[in-house]
């Protein structure tokens, strides 16, 4: 009954600073005007001023709006000064949005005309971004409960460590954006698998599994561009890079299939524990069997994963083509050709650590028997 009590207050008692830290943060970000240089107004009044339909080339109907804004200015040395804005927007809204009383935006002012005249150059949402992040640590926080700490600790850690390792890149032209990556890798998978799972041997067959299928994948992917000569891969989305658009995809899907391969590590080596800590004299047979009945479960759905996360990005992209009577061929290669490629890589890294985890966490378990 003590040990009850004692952990029911122990949580009341972390709710509540949570819930304090949240209350806190949103009168932060709804008062935090004078922290940015670019001046902020809030729309006061608005007013619909033209409505006209457009037609492009390609028969496409839009509907364009202009939109009259009276703003407040509540930063910089225009504070509380009355700055008159004008808002286009279409009907499709790809670019461009309607504005509403209470919305703050972003503006560039005019200098030297009364009354006050500028252009909207950013909407300000740092409000609606703290409230979904608050929601998601909240959710992860009761399902997941210590781990789920742990999960947003690891996160946030690894968030700070690609920010500092592509500061370093930036800043130093004599190291290969791919050396950063590899290294990269190598250390969230430790931060993320060491925080969340702890010190174990189950934690280091994850680890272990997590590298091998990633650079493996990485290593194939590699043979086949050099064989095929990359063909059929476009690079056009780079062309404003100053790197090797080779060695940037190449970065980018090491990071990218990290996670699903990571993902697939920890799923067989916890699963092989959990079978080894449920029966301790199971037979290595019936690991292996179980392992890769396992693996087969989880294959396909993880691939799907890998699949859909890359291939929504260019939905909209395909959309633009497709209305345009693009031919449907030359816009799935312009658009797809890299986002396939990194599907079918991180499907491949996925494939591998299914065996690679299965035998790596047996040899553990083999490991640990022999303590005993």
């Amino acid at each position: 009954m003590n040990k009850l009590k004692k952990v029911v207050t122990n949580n009341l008692f972390l709710y509540s600073i949570l819930g304090l830290c949240f209350i806190l943060s949103l009168i932060f970000v709804n008062h935090n005007h004078s922290f940015y240089n670019e001046p902020i107004a809030e729309v006061i009044e608005t007013d619909v001023k033209d409505k006209e339909e457009v037609v492009d080339s390609f028969n496409n109907k839009d509907l364009l709006t202009t939109q009259a804004i009276i703003a407040k200015v509540i930063n910089g040395e225009h504070k509380e000064e009355m700055i008159h804005l004008t808002n286009k927007f279409s009907l499709s809204g790809a670019y461009d949005q309607e504005q509403e009383v209470g919305n703050e935006l972003f503006v560039s002012i005019d200098s030297g005309k009364s009354p006050l005249t500028g252009t909207i150059t950013g909407v300000k949402r740092d409000t609606y971004v703290l409230i979904v992040a608050w929601i998601f640590i909240f959710v992860l926080l009761l399902v997941g409960r210590k781990q789920g700490f742990y999960s947003i600790v690891s996160l946030a850690v690894n968030a700070l460590l690609i920010s500092f390792l592509l500061d370093i890149f930036l800043h130093s032209s004599n190291i290969s954006l791919l050396l950063i990556c590899g290294i990269g890798v190598i250390l969230f998978t430790l931060m993320s698998l060491l925080l969340v799972n702890g010190f174990n041997e189950k934690t280091f067959a994850a680890i272990v599994s997590t590298l091998l299928g990633t650079f493996f994948s990485l290593l194939i992917t590699f043979l086949v561009m050099w064989l095929t000569k990359e063909k059929g891969l476009r690079y056009e989305e780079m062309q404003f890079l100053t790197s090797p658009p080779q060695v940037v995809f190449m970065a980018g899907l090491l990071i990218g299939s990290l996670g699903a391969v990571m993902d697939v590590a920890i799923t067989m080596s916890s699963s092989i524990f959990g079978l080894y800590e449920e029966k301790h004299d199971i037979s290595e047979k019936a690991l292996r069997d179980s392992g890769m009945e396992i693996g087969k479960d989880i294959m396909g759905t993880m691939t799907n994963i890998l699949f859909f996360a890359y291939i929504s990005g260019s939905i909209p992209m395909l959309i633009l083509y497709l209305m345009n009577d693009f031919p449907f061929g030359i816009t799935l290669s312009i658009n797809l050709s890299l986002e396939l490629a990194r599907a079918l890589a991180g499907g491949i890294g996925i494939v591998l650590t299914i065996p690679i985890g299965l035998y790596i966490s047996i040899f553990f378990v083999n490991r640990k028997r022999a303590r005993l």
